[in-house]
Formats: structure tokens, C-alpha cells, sequence
């Protein structure tokens, strides 16, 4: 064989150990992302699992006989007996079960204000204590009871379908219902991501609102943001928040009748992770109500599950 003939021979072995190489390397590389995805799917069956554990453990504490509730400083719920006796806390954060860990937190519904119930000027001034100019507070103040509205006139600042909505690169009509939902907020004009979820320096009105509610706020989980907006002043305020801390209301003080207030919740949002190897892999968050009976039950209201 000629120096040539080596040489040439030489070049086709390397290319074709290239060519092994290449098609090693990429059937290496399909197999990680393999089983990164069978690992990432049975994760997030076993977070689900988690997660729906963390409710059905939220879920006991709300069906006991405890028909009070207070909030502490973090937003954290305290169940109290009917004699007001407050019950212990059990753990809610990072609860070791199967093979994983749950962490779940508790609110009181009935502690946020109801955008299908509550007059303009309660949502008015809702948005003013978080601190919105008037041109915005009008914008969204007008475009959610047109939303809301049966009819397709709009008002001074409002939006409907024909005007609006029909114009947006993702074009959509108007409802003209009652809500189903508060995420239905960042469908109408005027609501920003930023105002519904809120920003470092500033709450937005996701924790302040529901559609999931009679209409009425317990004056035991409220907070001041939406004590404010029911039109007590700072000195009401500030004399509940004293009061509760002490002891939860049994009843609503005279002084404060007919500001739409309640002593007692049956209504509950429950926010619930699954977390497996550290990281939350699944997380639910479920609006439920208490239903009396023998023995009580809930009733899901309304069910959301990421993973």
C-alpha cells in the first residue's frame, strides 16, 4: 500500500470515529434529556400527591368545631373553639410524607372584599390605599362594572367588547357577567400583571379580592388595607386590630354595624406545595367552604393545580 493509500485510509478512520463520536455524544445527550423528563414527570406525580395531602390536612382543620379565626402579623390563621379558646397550630411548613415534604398556608376568604358585591366606591377605595391615582381608580372602577354589566354601553372610562376588547392584538368580548373568578381581573382594562400580583414596594389586589363570598368581611381577619376600603378610619383600625389580638370578636361591636362586617368565616383559600428533593414540584391552591352537617364537609369552589 502506497504512503497515499495509507494516508487516505488514515483520514477515513478518523472521520469515521468523528462520525462514532458525534452519534455517541447525541444518543448520550437524548438519554440525560430522557431521563430528566421521566424524572421531572415522576416528580411531579408524587409533588401532586404532596400538594393534595397539604389540603386534605388544611382541610381537617377547617371542618373542626372552631368557628373563629384570627390572622396573625404574617397572615397566619389561628383556629378558635366556640368558648374562644384558641387550638393549637399544628405544623403547616415542610411536613415530612411520602417520600417527600408538603407545606401548606391557610386564609380566610371572607377577609377579602368581593368584586361582584362591593359598590364602586368600596372597590374605589380599595385602590386608593394601595396607592393608584384617580385616573387609574376611575379606568378600572368603570371597566369592571361594565364587564359586569348586561349591556354593551360603556362608561366614561369603561371598556366593552365593540370599543376595547375586539381591538386587542388578542381580540375577546366583554363578559357582561358577574366574575367566576378574581384572576378574570387581569381580562379587564386597566389591571396590569403589576397591580393584580403587586410589586416589591407595593400589595396588589390579588390578596385583597374574591368573587367566592357572600359579600361580607370578618372583622377578625381583616386587614387594614381592606378595613380601610370598607371606610373605617385609622383609629377603627387600629382599635379592632388591638381587640382581636387579644381575643377574636364573638360578634360584630355595635359601633361597627353596617359596615358589611361578620364575626365568623366559612370560606377558605388554601395554598398548598408538594416539594420533592428541595424543590416544590407541584402546588394547588383551592378556595373551599365549610358546610355544617354531621359530620361537616367542604365544598371545593374553586380548584387550580401547577407542576
Amino acid at each position: 500500500m502506497s504512503r497515499d493509500e495509507r494516508g487516505f485510509a488514515l483520514i477515513v478512520v478518523l472521520l469515521v470515529l468523528a462520525v462514532v463520536g458525534v452519534v455517541g455524544a447525541e444518543f448520550a445527550y437524548s438519554m440525560r434529556l430522557e431521563a430528566a423528563a421521566v424524572r421531572a414527570y415522576k416528580d411531579g406525580i408524587i409533588g401532586t400527591h404532596l400538594a393534595e395531602a397539604a389540603v386534605a390536612q388544611a382541610t381537617r382543620e377547617i371542618v373542626a368545631d372552631a368557628p373563629y379565626v384570627t390572622a396573625d402579623e404574617r397572615g397566619l390563621l389561628t383556629f378558635y373553639t366556640r368558648e374562644r379558646q384558641e387550638l393549637p397550630r399544628p405544623a403547616r411548613e415542610k411536613v415530612e410524607f411520602g417520600g417527600g415534604l408538603y407545606s401548606y398556608r391557610l386564609s380566610d376568604e371572607e377577609a377579602r372584599i368581593n368584586l361582584n358585591t362591593s359598590a364602586p366606591d368600596r372597590i374605589d377605595r380599595l385602590l386608593r390605599e394601595l396607592g393608584f391615582d384617580k385616573s387609574v381608580r376611575d379606568t378600572i372602577g368603570d371597566s369592571l362594572q361594565d364587564w359586569r354589566d348586561p349591556n354593551d354601553l360603556h362608561r366614561l372610562n369603561g371598556a366593552e367588547s365593540d370599543d376595547y376588547y375586539l381591538k386587542l392584538p388578542v381580540p375577546y368580548r366583554a363578559k357582561n357577567a358577574n366574575l367566576d373568578s378574581a384572576r378574570e381581573l387581569l381580562q379587564i382594562r386597566g389591571v396590569t400583571p403589576e397591580i393584580y400580583n403587586g410589586a416589591p414596594d407595593r400589595p396588589g389586589l390579588a390578596g385583597a379580592v374574591t368573587v367566592k363570598t357572600a359579600g361580607q368581611i370578618n372583622i377578625n381577619t381583616a386587614t387594614p388595607l381592606v378595613l380601610a376600603a370598607l371606610g373605617l378610619s385609622a383609629a377603627e383600625i387600629s382599635e379592632i386590630e388591638q381587640a382581636r389580638h387579644a381575643q377574636p370578636y364573638a360578634a360584630v361591636p355595635a359601633k361597627f354595624g353596617g359596615r358589611g362586617l361578620a364575626a365568623q368565616t366559612r370560606t377558605f383559600r388554601i395554598e398548598a406545595d408538594g416539594i420533592v428533593d428541595g424543590r416544590v414540584a407541584a402546588r394547588i391552591t383551592a378556595i373551599v367552604q365549610r358546610r355544617d352537617g354531621s359530620p361537616p364537609s367542604v365544598v371545593v369552589l374553586e380548584w387550580s393545580a401547577l407542576r
